[in-house]
């Protein structure tokens, strides 16, 4: 739902710096906030619906509104004279409880009374958000912070936190029989001797495949390619995801199915790098403050751990794309 622009609202939170971020993705319909300790969230979203132009590009929250009242824009009365020329605070406002307005005319990041639209195209160019979500968000962002989106993918979905281990299992309940057995009765049984000629040889663990490094590295200039080259962690990330490329490539014995499997993953490393450029982007010349370098070092550790998995899949399916076209 559109929200029109008003004046900004007094008291509101000052410019952020170096804070939280946010990137949006049309084609996951999520909103990923990053918060200044580098943590990634995401949230569905419901994006304009179809025929409704929606703004693509770098933008900046300018207020953000509590129990905002909606306005409708002139365009919306066109399209439906009915429409009052204001909806107070309240359960028919359209932009639920929360508002935070953006720097392109009418657009704005609100919660909802239509909670079942969120994840679909249904707005009129607003990003709704279900009320508990927005909420989280309001709360975690401030007045300045950069919003970006982008249509492309961001990922989808976030990955699921690791599932806690399984409670312990209740000591099993012996049959009367083994519990009426006194402990005298038990005799120990010796333990076997195994002669170490006999023993199988226990092999030695092999090294782990080396890293391969980035040859870019030499001129990058972009500050989180060039964070990426010269924190060791991350350059060993990033290189062990080159690695594994390189190491299928060169099995691959066949020249037309390596250059397609060459080229395909020239595309994935494209991809990873503009959804990295989203979720953990920074404003250009603060990459030297040390809060901002820190978000951004965590951020990019998920993103390439996250990368390593995606690669190993992404190898896999190729081979077996390979084996069913008939290549070894």
């Amino acid at each position: 739902m559109g929200a029109a622009a008003s004046p900004p609202m007094e008291g509101t939170v000052g410019e952020a710096t170096g804070g939280p971020s946010i990137a949006i993705s049309l084609a996951d319909r999520r909103l990923y906030l990053t918060g200044s300790d580098g943590n990634v969230r995401s949230f569905p979203v419901a994006i304009g619906r179809p025929g409704v132009p929606i703004p693509v590009g770098d933008s900046t929250i300018l207020r953000k509104r509590r129990d905002p009242t909606w306005r409708p824009t002139a365009h919306q009365r066109r399209d439906k004279p009915s429409l009052p020329r204001a909806v107070p605070p309240g359960p028919n406002n359209p932009l639920g409880k929360f508002a935070l307005d953006l720097g392109w005319p009418a657009i704005a990041i609100h919660g909802t009374n239509e909670p079942d639209s969120v994840g679909r195209r249904a707005s009129g160019g607003c990003f709704r958000m279900l009320p508990a979500d927005i909420e989280t968000v309001f709360a975690a962002t401030e007045v300045g912070t950069p919003v970006r989106v982008v249509r492309g993918s961001l990922g989808g979905s976030m990955p699921e936190r690791p599932a806690l281990p399984p409670a312990p299992t209740p000591a099993m309940t012996l049959p009367a029989a083994v519990k009426a057995v006194p402990p005298s009765a038990v005799r120990p049984q010796p333990a076997a001797v195994v002669p170490a000629s006999t023993m199988p040889a226990v092999p030695a663990p092999e090294p782990p495949p080396a890293p391969v490094a980035d040859p870019r590295c030499a001129t990058v200039t972009a500050p989180l390619r060039r964070m990426i080259c010269d924190v060791p962690a991350l350059t060993l990330l990033d290189g062990r995801a080159r690695g594994a490329q390189e190491r299928f490539l060169a099995g691959i014995v066949d020249p037309a199915a390596r250059a397609a499997a060459s080229y395909d993953l020239i595309q994935d490393e494209r991809r990873f790098h503009e959804r990295v450029a989203a979720l953990c982007w920074i404003r250009a010349g603060t990459e030297g403050d040390p809060a901002v370098a820190a978000a951004a070092r965590s951020c990019l550790t998920t993103a390439l751990e996250r990368r390593l998995a995606d690669v190993a899949e992404r190898i896999a399916g190729l081979r077996r794309g390979m084996r069913l076209a008939g290549q070894p």
